[in-house]
């Protein structure tokens, strides 16, 4: 299997059903900017570093993700909106293990 799908809710709440490669070593940031799901220069702002906050979203599902790296944790210790289900996008490679996963965009940071 080389795609997987993923729902991702943006921000204007609007659900999409995507398909998301598994074998190009993309990351959840990168999908959402690949399909266009937030304005251009909303997400990813650090390009994918884990030093801002803009990809930050919810994840809904019940979903097994790897571990939160000390990065992620302290970028989002000072971000805006941070749910317990929060996490970067940046940091979540697509994987098969991701098949049906659920997220919402957070609120832009304003």
């Amino acid at each position: 299997m080389t795609d997987i799908k993923i729902t991702i809710i943006d921000r204007e709440g609007i659900s999409h059903e995507i398909d998301a490669p598994t074998d190009m070593n993309m990351n959840l940031m990168e999908v959402v900017r690949s399909y266009e799901l937030a304005p251009e220069g909303t997400i990813g702002i650090c390009g994918g570093m884990a030093m801002c906050a803009s990809c930050q979203c919810y994840v809904l599902s019940d979903h097994e993700l790897p571990e939160m790296g000390d990065d992620e944790e302290a970028m989002l210790s000072e971000a805006f909106n941070v749910k317990d289900n929060s996490r970067l996008g940046c940091q979540l490679h697509i994987s098969e293990d991701m098949d049906g996963l659920e997220v919402e965009l957070a609120p832009e940071e304003a």
